[in-house]
C-alpha cells in the first residue's frame, strides 16, 4: 500500500471522520463502521484532504482534464481543496465547479458555483463516499445540461466495498456500469482493515478482534461476493 493511503487512513481516524462501533446507516443496516467527511472542520483538515485526494487522482487519472466537480453539499469543499491541491503539487491549475440545491436567479445565477462549463471540458467528480450512487443520478443531467463535457471519472474517499442498491455490485461499481464512468477511491475498507488491525493510532487500538469480528460478519452479509 502506498505511504500517503496509510496516512490517510490515520488521518481519518486522528479527525474522527472514521469512527468503529455500532452505526446504523440511512439505508437502515447496522455498521461496525461509519465515516462522516462533515467532520473535517479546520483548515489544516481540509489543505491535508485535498492533498490526498489531489495524489489519488492523479495516480488514477492522471492531470489531463479541466474541471474537479462536486456534488452539493459536502462535494464543495472538495473540490474547492483538491482544485488547490494539484496546482500546488503538480503546478496545474484546474477550475472547480459545484451545483446549487436551488437554481439562483438574481447575481450569479444558474445551478452551478465556481466556474461554468464549456463545450469539451473534461470533468472529474469528486465525493466523500457513496453507497447508493444518488448524487451522480441527481448531478449528472446537471452537468450534460449546462454543456457537452466529458465525464473521465469519479473518485470518492472510501470504497465501503459493499453490494449498493442491485444487491450484486458495489455502489462504485454499480456507478461504472450505469453510467460508463470510471470510479476509484483513495483508499477501500480492506486496505483500512489492514492498516488499522492491532496497530494503535494516537495510542489507541482501533481495530481490535472485537472490531475486526464484527467488520467480518458485516462484510460476510453485505460484502461484494
Amino acid at each position: 500500500m502506498e505511504r500517503y493511503k496509510q496516512e490517510f487512513v490515520e488521518f481519518m481516524v486522528e479527525c474522527k471522520v472514521l469512527k468503529f462501533g455500532d452505526f446504523t446507516l440511512k439505508s437502515g443496516r447496522k455498521s461496525p463502521f461509519f465515516m462522516n467527511a462533515g467532520a473535517y472542520v479546520t483548515g489544516t483538515q481540509l489543505r491535508k484532504l485535498g492533498e490526498y485526494y489531489a495524489r489519488a487522482i492523479h495516480d488514477n487519472f492522471g492531470l489531463d482534464f479541466d474541471v474537479i466537480f462536486g456534488p452539493a453539499y459536502k462535494g464543495i469543499p472538495l473540490s474547492v481543496a483538491t482544485s488547490m491541491a494539484i496546482s500546488e503539487l503538480y503546478g496545474k491549475d484546474v477550475r472547480y465547479c459545484s451545483n446549487r440545491k436551488e437554481i439562483k436567479d438574481h447575481g450569479d445565477t444558474g445551478i452551478l458555483l465556481g466556474s461554468k462549463l464549456n463545450d469539451g471540458d473534461r470533468v472529474i467528480m469528486i465525493e466523500d463516499v457513496t453507497t447508493s450512487g444518488k448524487s451522480i443520478e441527481e448531478t449528472c443531467p446537471i452537468l450534460k445540461a449546462q454543456a457537452d463535457v466529458k465525464i473521465c471519472g469519479l473518485i470518492v474517499s472510501l470504497n465501503r466495498m459493499e453490494v449498493g442498491l442491485g444487491g450484486k455490485l458495489s455502489a462504485l461499481d454499480e456507478i461504472r456500469e450505469k453510467y460508463g464512468i470510471e470510479t476509484r477511491a483513495i483508499v477501500n475498507m480492506s486496505e483500512v482493515t489492514e492498516c488499522l488491525y492491532n496497530k494503535p493510532v494516537g495510542g489507541e487500538i482501533v481495530i481490535d478482534d472485537t472490531i475486526k469480528e464484527a467488520l467480518d460478519r458485516y462484510y460476510s452479509e453485505y460484502g461484494v461476493k
